[in-house]
């Protein structure tokens, strides 16, 4: 088995090679063009990355992110989502990065197979850095207004946390 996942890199080079010789097309030129329009796009975002990065850590050395918290924890908790996962919750639609440190957090302080721990897991699994996500794309593509975008893909973060803590409740009691 370990074979197979060490030749996965070298026959999908050779597969694209034998695809570009079959369809007489430079597969150097066009991978060369390929990383300058990447990097055309990279240049467009790089001003909605930083200052999304730095709200996140103005929000987090300011302690509102906490009190926030805290002002939601009670009504989590009725919820059946465990009210020390509510700092993973605030944070993970902003950024991936401070989600990560926080869920570590969690696990290290709970450990991995506890309720809580599990319960982070899985929602930093099955959510996305809602924010991180339009800036990067609507920046890409150069798309001014969201819309809807952002509340609908919110409302779709609050349904993975929700299912995520009553998942775990569901399969590990």
């Amino acid at each position: 088995m370990t074979l197979f996942f060490q030749m996965v890199v070298p026959v999908t080079i050779a597969a694209v090679a034998l695809w570009g010789l079959v369809k007489r097309v430079d597969v150097y030129d066009a991978l060369c063009q390929g990383a300058g329009e990447g990097l055309g796009v990279l240049l467009k975002i790089i001003p909605a990355m930083v200052a999304l990065m730095t709200a996140v850590y103005m929000l987090r050395a300011s302690g509102a992110l906490e009190a926030l918290g805290e002002l939601l924890a009670p009504l989590l908790t009725r919820l059946g989502v465990p009210a020390e996962t509510v700092g993973l919750l605030l944070i993970r639609p902003i950024s991936g990065n401070a989600a990560l440190g926080v869920g570590a957090e969690l696990i290290s302080a709970y450990g991995p197979d506890s309720p809580v721990g599990r319960t982070a897991a899985v929602m930093l699994g099955c959510t996305e850095t809602t924010f991180y996500t339009v800036a990067v794309y609507f920046g890409a593509a150069g798309i001014k207004k969201s819309r809807y975008a952002i509340p609908a893909a919110l409302c779709a973060d609050l349904a993975a946390f929700l299912a995520a803590a009553w998942a775990v409740k569901w399969w590990f009691g």
